[in-house]
């Protein structure tokens, strides 16, 4: 009896010494989208333009892919089919990686080089640490000391993006003697926001000029020419939803689709500044919703994302490579001084020339990615808009909400009919271009590019 107690007091006591048994460390979808969001929330605080927002989505997005692919034998490897991406490092033998987690600790590591606030996104980065390393603290440090050498091995390519030299580069210079070209607009007057944007490195369309689209009407004020017709239909239009008031379904349109991190409100002697979210941002929040409603996985939900991001960020060099070409002036700015001086739009028009419709172009790309991940016809709810008091909108598919965000546009009073009609086709032949291009899975295509 001594002999059996004494043998299970030992037992007790080298399990005390051991403690708990490690567990492996499960990672959710519902994580990676946290990061995301917590990376959204960063980049409203802190008031990214729509380009270089493109940008702190996109890069993290692709180590987090790179690093599942590597991984899941369903996914391929960017290399080779992104400019200039080269393969990850592979984790040392024997070395138990958690990929999943890895992925994630390269998506956080990745943004909080890309954001200003960087103390926001480290603490959100510590409450996980924390967690992963009580829970498996060998599996979490072999798993995020990999993420972060692949974090640092995107953060090499990415150095050679252009990016910074395009920081020290000529500020845009307004031509106040040729009539057609932008002019700075109220209330802020803010100078041309990054105008040598088309010399950032393309992802997957060979330049930034490949899908320059045809030019805007002849610049002509004069009645009856069709550029006059086009200022004229977008006052026209104005007037006419502005009067039904609150019933106005047009106005509930461009309100939904803003997403001008710009916005400026004056009240007396005091200007400040409303938050919101970019272009792209909505977009990478329909990317959420898919995923979520589709019951996607990890694997998938950061495939979605990527290919969403990448859509975006070239979507943006293609766009503002026109628009700084063609350097068109905004309708406000005409109609002030040709129709009606009192006259303002819906929306607070954004602080970069007109042609094309930036929104319009990312939203064609974008809505071909998705397609080509979810399908036709898929149906959602979006309520990206909640935080900023707007109701949720539905939507058949990515195309009908690519539609509505192109024609948004004109209903705000912000772009002509061309630069929303040119400017959507103008994505969504983009977005075949990639899908066609990038081969991101081991399966054939689930939609055909062009039916978007």
């Amino acid at each position: 009896m001594k002999l059996k107690f004494g043998i299970l007091l030992l037992s007790v006591l080298a399990l005390a010494s051991c403690g708990t048994p490690d567990q492996p460390i499960v990672i959710t979808p519902e994580e990676y989208h946290a990061s995301v969001d917590q990376v959204t929330d960063i980049m409203v605080h802190d008031i990214f333009s729509p380009p270089v927002a493109s940008r702190v989505y996109v890069y993290p997005n692709i180590a987090a892919y790179e690093i599942m692919a590597l991984h899941n034998p369903g996914y391929r490897s960017l290399q080779g089919q992104v400019s200039e991406l080269g393969a990850i490092p592979e984790p040392k033998a024997g070395v138990p990686v958690n990929y999943r987690l890895a992925a994630l600790v390269a998506h956080m590591d990745l943004s909080r080089q890309l954001i200003f606030s960087e103390e926001m996104m480290t603490r959100f980065r510590d409450s996980l640490y924390t967690a992963w390393s009580e829970t498996n603290r060998k599996e979490f440090e072999a798993s995020r000391d990999y993420g972060l050498e692949v974090a640092g091995f995107i953060a090499g390519w990415m150095d050679k993006d252009n990016y910074k030299q395009t920081r020290t580069m000529s500020k845009f210079t307004v031509d106040t003697e040729e009539p057609s070209r932008w002019q700075p607009t109220p209330p802020a007057y803010m100078e041309g926001i990054e105008p040598h944007w088309s010399k950032i490195r393309p992802f997957v369309i060979d330049s930034a000029a490949q899908f320059k689209p045809t030019p805007p009407p002849p610049f002509s004020m004069e009645e009856g020419s069709d550029f006059y017709n086009e200022v004229k239909e977008v006052y026209d239009v104005s007037l006419e939803i502005t009067e039904k008031g609150d019933a106005s379904e047009e106005v509930a349109i461009a309100q939904f689709w803003d997403c001008n991190p710009y916005v400026s409100v004056t009240r007396g002697h005091l200007m400040f500044a409303t938050k919101k979210i970019s272009p792209g941002a909505h977009w990478i929040g329909i990317a959420k919703i898919a995923s979520r409603k589709s019951g996607a996985d990890f694997d998938k939900t950061v495939y979605a994302y990527t290919k969403t991001s990448l859509a975006i960020a070239d979507g943006f060099i293609s766009c503002w490579d026109e628009k700084y070409r063609s350097n068109l002036i905004r309708p406000e700015t005409l109609i002030n001084q040709y129709i009606d001086e009192n006259w303002k739009p819906v929306l607070q028009t954004p602080p970069f020339p007109e042609y094309t419709s930036g929104h319009s172009v990312v939203s064609g790309a974008a809505a071909v990615a998705l397609t080509s991940i979810f399908g036709d016809n898929f149906a959602f709810d979006d309520d990206t808009e909640l935080p900023y008091g707007l109701p949720v909108r539905s939507f058949n598919s990515f195309r009908e909400a690519a539609d509505e965000a192109a024609i948004s546009r004109m209903y705000g009073g912000i772009h002509y009919r061309a630069a929303v009609e040119i400017g959507v086709s103008q994505g969504r032949s983009l977005g075949a271009f990639l899908v066609d291009h990038l081969q991101m899975t081991q399966e054939t295509a689930m939609a055909e590019p062009q039916s978007e």
